[in-house]
């Protein structure tokens, strides 16, 4: 393992220096993090944890901030809560060691990693919480110099830019709030590959930052900029040692060309953005990331379903559905993601939008039928939300079938005792974006008067 290592960071120009033992298989170079699978991604990240606690070790800040990148990368991949908390755990361990050594631009970086362990947490598990929490220790490390400094700046001004998304006043503050940042990492990037990789994952962030502006003002414009923005990402990658972040990057190209085709109705915008989400999809294998597969397979489901209904073709929403369901392959490994929340509902709006296309109940009725099914296989006890989202999945079906016959036959009040349960259990479960989802689909209920069991709990 140590001579693959050895021949992996020569390979990148890496090479240490002689004499000098570094642990693992980057030696601590995160942007050679790419290249491992999960499963090398998981031991690099054990064999950071073990480099930070070798007794007599001078330079434990900065092994103590190389573990928490890596087990960083791992939770982002997985979506494993664990992962995550030895993340944070090693960056605060990270920072309060280097304060005491009065390091300032260690601190900066440590704090740095701090804000995006919180920001991870917030987009995995759908906690807003942690968004407060990442935004106060990002200003703190933004006040100081270097790396850690522009990167928290950097990634404060995507915070700020999506607290204020619909809000057409601060755009142009907002975008240009990365620029200072960005070329301070863009010319520490010259040195260091790691500050390089930093600085594109901000510009995917500020494309995709711009383009959901542009969705939320109807700005043609702004989304036509973030797809700009992602392609400019694009070219400053190198797709055969950074693969993960080019399908980040192309992923976002996708979703923005989606975005740009739902507000403008072109079929051929919509073609483009299923194309890229299918590009990006070909460079990310499932068992490298995981999680990463996931999401991309999502926003191709979602960019299916704009496609489907930029063309009216009720085949775009069938595929729609197939990748939602290869998704879940990932998701149900982690229930309390929100993304599995996200691609619930995106695959029951397919699956209506499929049979309110077609006209034809019986393929309406298959799915109901199907999900049914699901529902009989699947035992509350052993895997609770998993039942529920299914409960959730048919009430929407339930609902479809009342707006393609015109009439109630029961459904409304069906919809909302399946709802109704399975809110019941997302709150026993603490799943938060999924209690939201199941609430907002009771309130429909609510506005078409439904019976009262659409009185659910928020």
């Amino acid at each position: 393992m140590f001579e693959f290592g050895r021949e992996l960071r020569r390979f990148l120009g890496g090479e240490p220096v002689a004499g000098v033992f570094r642990d693992g298989l980057t030696g601590g170079d995160s942007s050679l993090l790419e290249l491992l699978d999960l499963r090398l991604l998981i031991n690099e990240a054990r064999g950071a944890d073990v480099a930070a606690g070798r007794i007599g070790v001078k330079d434990r800040g900065t092994r103590l901030i190389e573990a928490s990148v890596a087990w960083r990368e791992v939770a982002r991949r997985s979506g494993d809560a664990t992962a995550l908390r030895k993340a944070a755990s090693s960056a605060e361990a990270a920072a309060k060691l280097l304060a005491e050594q009065h390091k300032a631009s260690g601190v900066a970086r440590a704090r740095a990693e701090q804000g995006l362990c919180a920001l991870l947490g917030a987009e995995l598990f759908g906690d807003e919480g942690l968004v407060a929490a990442a935004e106060r220790v990002l200003a703190e490390a933004a006040g100081a110099s270097g790396v850690g400094a522009a990167l928290a700046e950097a990634t404060l001004a995507g915070i700020r830019g999506r607290s204020a998304l619909g809000s057409s006043a601060g755009v142009a503050t907002i975008a240009a709030a990365y620029e200072a940042p960005l070329a301070a990492l863009g010319a520490a990037g010259r040195a260091s590959p790691a500050a390089r990789l930093m600085a594109a994952e901000q510009r995917i962030a500020r494309a995709d930052l711009l383009s959901l502006e542009g969705a939320a003002l109807r700005n043609k414009d702004l989304i036509d900029h973030g797809v700009r923005e992602a392609k400019a990402a694009l070219s400053g990658l190198d797709l055969a040692v950074e693969p993960l972040s080019w399908g980040r990057a192309k992923a976002v190209e996708g979703a923005a060309l989606a975005r740009l085709a739902e507000l403008t109705g072109d079929v051929g915008a919509a073609a483009d953005g299923v194309d890229a989400l299918a590009g990006a999809l070909e460079q990310v294998a499932k068992d490298h990331s995981p999680l990463d597969w996931a999401r991309i397979q999502a926003g191709l489901g979602q960019a299916l379903i704009v496609l489907g209904e930029t063309s009216d073709n009720p085949r775009a929403f069938e595929q729609a559905v197939t990748c939602f369901d290869r998704a879940e392959l990932v998701l149900k490994e982690q229930p309390a993601l929100a993304l599995r929340a996200q691609a619930a509902g995106a695959r029951a709006m397919a699956l209506g939008r499929q049979a309110e296309l077609t006209g034809d109940l019986a393929v309406l009725d298959v799915a109901i039928a199907a999900l049914k099914t699901e529902l009989c296989r699947l035992k509350p006890s052993a895997d609770p939300v998993a039942w529920a989202v299914a409960q959730m999945n048919l009430a929407r079906l339930y609902e479809t079938r009342v707006d393609i016959t015109g009439r109630d036959d029961g459904g409304l009040e069906a919809a909302a005792v399946a709802l109704t349960t399975a809110m019941d259990v997302f709150g026993e479960e603490g799943m938060r974006s999924l209690t939201d989802l199941a609430h907002q689909a009771l309130e429909r209920l609510r506005t078409r008067g439904a019976p009262h069991q659409a009185d659910g709990r928020p």
